[in-house]
């Protein structure tokens, strides 16, 4: 945003997009309950509702001063995001490669205290059932089999939950208070299918691991491993349901359209390239100075170069002021333009 106007600051967000924690106050204390509509009635809620922390991938993606004043934010982006917390909806984000789509789910983490953000990244081979858990039914069978002289002994054959690992997809659907955070990383490179695998879960906000939901007559609760390093939880009857709907945040580089039935499911947001004001500010999130008037040349030549390119990715310029706090810049001379060519040559060109 360029104008000097600040913009005004509804009463209802609660995402501020200010990159500054909540203080006093916590999501529970101020988000309304879901629409009829979108409430789950998921369970049963752990004893120690305590959220994963973050172990440094926000300040990596970030910066560790990560402040945005006022001027700097974009109203329609946090009014989209807000809407998606108050609907219990998944945000589709789309955008030009590196103009910051997927470090908004960091920020609204970050923002709104909801700890470690789930991250699943899409490739063309990504199936559904992989994101939301994994069963090692080889291992388990080669586990059963060296026991089998001790099973004629009395002893069991190892627990299932052994070899069950729910994914970052079935994760975040786990039954909290308060909704965890997870990116759905570059959807549009996913095989056809997978928007639609997608519906019946946005929907139902549950999923079922058949291998556990068989065994559910001998034995109803078994204890799994999660997608957070370390963590387990147990599963009832072989189902999983949300309480708390996830903030979702897919992103996409507009590659390819969506089925309608997906579309109409997901609240959308399309991000704007970042201006020289917002450039300035990430570059001093990430405690990157090499002076005035260096970075502000840094700056207005990379959103020059990025215009003629048709967008650069925002780490190329972190690259750059990097190597110029490093002592790489020069006024004079080719070395500088020659390192800076380099940087930033344009993604699709073929190098000779």
């Amino acid at each position: 945003m360029n104008g000097e106007k600040r913009p005004e600051r509804p009463d209802w967000w609660i995402y501020r997009g200010t990159g500054r924690p909540l203080d006093g106050a916590t999501l529970a204390d101020l988000l309304p309950p879901a629409p009829p509509w979108r409430a789950f009635d998921g369970g049963p809620l752990p004893d120690e509702d305590v959220v994963p922390p973050d172990e440094g991938e926000a300040t990596r993606r970030l910066g560790s001063e990560h402040r945005l004043i006022t001027r700097h934010v974009d109203s329609h982006e946090i009014d989209m995001v807000n809407a998606a917390l108050y609907l219990r909806r998944p945000l589709l984000v789309t955008g030009r490669p590196g103009s910051g789509k997927s470090s908004l789910a960091y920020r609204v983490a970050r923002e709104l205290r909801l700890g470690r953000v789930l991250r699943w990244p899409i490739t063309s081979h990504t199936t559904l059932r992989a994101g939301l858990y994994a069963y090692d039914a080889i291992g388990r069978a080669q586990a059963a089999a060296g026991t089998r002289s001790a099973a004629r002994n009395g002893d069991q054959e190892p627990p299932i939950g052994e070899y069950v690992r729910l994914g970052d997809l079935g994760t975040v659907f786990l039954p909290r208070r308060l909704p965890r955070v997870l990116l759905i990383d570059e959807l549009d490179k996913s095989e056809a299918d997978l928007p639609n695998d997608l519906l019946s879960l946005f929907e139902d906000g549950e999923f079922v691991i058949p291998e556990l939901a068989r065994m559910r007559s001998r034995t109803r609760e078994v204890e799994v491993f999660t997608a957070d390093p370390g963590m387990t939880t147990t599963i009832v009857d072989g189902r999983v349901r949300c309480v708390a709907f996830p903030f979702v945040v897919i992103t996409s580089n507009g590659d390819r359209d969506f089925p309608p039935a997906f579309l109409r499911r997901c609240l959308r947001l399309e991000i704007q390239d970042p201006d020289v004001e917002q450039l300035a500010a990430m570059v001093a999130a990430h405690a990157l100075d090499p002076g005035d008037a260096h970075r502000s040349r840094i700056i207005e030549e990379f959103v020059s170069r990025s215009e003629a390119f048709g967008g650069l990715p925002i780490d190329k310029l972190l690259e750059a002021i990097y190597l110029a706090t490093s002592g790489a810049y020069h006024d004079e001379g080719d070395s500088w333009p020659r390192l800076v060519d380099a940087l930033w040559r344009q993604l699709n060109s073929v190098v000779p």
